[in-house]
C-alpha cells in the first residue's frame, strides 16, 4: 500500500499561484465540438489551464478554436503537426501541466460550470483515489458504453465476442465487461476501469505511475493506465451523479476501418503485456488469433457498408437531376399545367436522348397537340 499526502481536505481550491486542474484535450479533426469543449472548460467555477495538443487537424478546428478563445491566456495549443496518436500527444501537454489534478478530456466531450468541481470535492473524501471518472452520457441522453467497465481480460473478451453470457446469465464467470447493462449505483463506487474520454487524474499518483504508454496509438492506452494505477496501489473511482455529454466517434468517423485496426493493435498490446503469465502460449496464441479474425470480419462488414452507402448516395444524386419522369412532363404540358420553354428542367443526358433529339426541346416527350 503506497502512503498517502494528508491534504484530502479541499486546500487546493484555494491556491491561486497555479490552477486547480489541468485540462488536456487531444484534437485530430474534431471539427466545431473542439470550441465547444474548450469553451465549456474555461466556464469552470474554479481556476483551470487548457492544453489542446493537435494531432495535425485539417478541418479548421484549431482556426475556429483560435478565433473564439485564441487571446485567453489559460489555453495553449500545441500543434504536432502530424498524428502522433492519442498516447503521445497526451504525454506531450501532461509534461507541461501545472495543475494538483490533471483532466484527460476528448475534444468532443462537453461539460458544465460546475463539473470539475463537483468532482474534487468526491476526490477530498477519498484519498486513496488516483483517478475519477463521471457518467458519460450520450446526446440522446443514453448512458455510454464503457464510461463504467472491468478490464477486458482476454476470457471476458472471448465471453463478450461468443456471448457465453447467453449460456448462464448472470453467473459471475460470464459476466460482461461493460457495466451499462447494470443497475446505475446511487454513489461513488471503486471499478477496475473508467473511459479515457473523461480522466480526471490525482497529481501525486501520475508522478508514481508515470505517462501514458506510447506503444499504444490510438484505443486501449486507457485500459493500461487504468491497470497500471491500480497496480501501484490507487482506486479508480466512478462517480454517477456528475453527467458530462459525449458526442463519441466525431474524430474517427471518417476512417472507421483505420480505427478499428488501431483498436484491435491495442487488445493486442494489452493482453501481451499484462495476462501473457497467466495464459499458457497456445492459448494466447488463440486468443491472438480471434482477436485478428474478428478484426477482418468487422474490416470486411465496414467495407462492405461504405460501399453500400455510396452506391445509394450516388443512385439518389441521379434521380434528384430528374424533376420530372418524361411521361410524367408529357401530361402537364399536353394540360397546359406548364410552360415547357421555362417551367421544365430535365437533364437530357439521364434521359438517354441523342444530341440531335437534344436540338428540338421535348421533342422526345411521348405527347401530341
Amino acid at each position: 500500500m503506497v502512503e498517502r499526502r494528508k491534504d484530502s481536505d479541499i486546500r487546493p481550491f484555494m491556491n491561486k499561484h497555479r490552477p486547480v486542474v489541468s485540462v488536456v484535450i487531444v484534437n485530430f479533426n474534431a471539427g466545431p465540438l473542439l470550441s465547444r469543449a474548450v469553451q465549456s472548460v474555461l466556464s469552470s467555477s474554479i481556476a483551470v489551464e487548457i492544453f489542446v495538443s493537435d494531432n495535425g487537424s485539417t478541418d479548421g478546428s484549431l482556426l475556429s478554436l483560435r478565433g473564439l478563445a485564441g487571446t485567453d491566456a489559460r489555453l495553449q495549443i500545441i500543434e504536432n503537426r502530424r498524428n502522433l496518436g492519442f498516447a503521445r500527444a497526451n504525454n506531450i501537454a501532461l509534461k507541461l501541466a501545472q495543475g494538483e489534478y490533471i483532466l484527460l478530456l476528448n475534444p468532443d466531450a462537453v461539460i458544465k460550470a460546475d463539473t470539475l468541481a463537483r468532482m474534487l470535492e468526491t476526490f477530498a473524501t477519498c484519498p486513496e483515489t488516483g483517478m475519477a471518472g463521471c457518467l458519460l452520457r450520450n446526446p440522446d441522453g443514453t448512458e455510454q458504453i464503457g464510461c463504467r467497465r472491468s478490464i477486458p481480460t482476454p476470457w471476458r473478451s472471448l465471453v463478450r465476442v461468443l456471448r457465453l453470457g447467453k449460456l448462464s446469465p448472470g453467473h459471475p464467470l460470464f459476466r460482461n465487461f461493460l457495466l451499462n447493462k447494470e443497475p446505475m449505483p446511487e454513489k461513488p463506487i471503486f471499478l477496475e476501469a473508467i473511459s479515457g474520454a473523461f480522466m480526471l487524474v490525482r497529481r501525486e499518483a501520475l508522478e508514481q505511475v508515470g505517462l501514458m504508454d506510447e506503444g499504444y496509438f490510438l484505443h486501449c492506452e486507457d485500459l493500461d493506465w487504468c491497470m497500471r494505477f491500480r497496480q501501484a496501489g490507487w482506486q479508480i473511482l466512478f462517480v454517477p451523479h456528475v453527467e458530462v455529454t459525449h458526442y463519441k466517434g466525431t474524430c474517427s468517423k471518417n476512417r472507421p476501418i483505420w480505427v478499428m485496426f488501431h483498436m484491435h493493435c491495442g487488445m493486442t498490446r494489452l493482453y501481451r503485456k499484462f495476462f501473457q503469465r497467466q495464459y499458457s502460449w497456445p492459448l494466447m496464441l488463440l486468443i491472438i488469433a480471434a482477436v485478428w479474425t474478428r478484426f477482418l470480419l468487422l474490416a470486411v462488414r465496414m467495407f462492405i457498408e461504405i460501399k453500400w452507402k455510396k452506391i445509394n448516395k450516388s443512385v439518389n444524386a441521379t434521380r434528384d437531376q430528374v424533376s420530372l419522369k418524361p411521361t410524367a412532363a408529357a401530361k402537364l404540358i399536353k394540360s397546359r399545367s406548364i410552360n415547357p420553354n421555362t417551367d421544365l428542367t430535365i437533364d437530357d443526358h439521364v434521359l438517354g436522348i441523342s444530341d440531335r433529339e437534344a436540338k428540338r426541346p421535348y421533342s422526345h416527350l411521348p405527347f401530341q397537340e
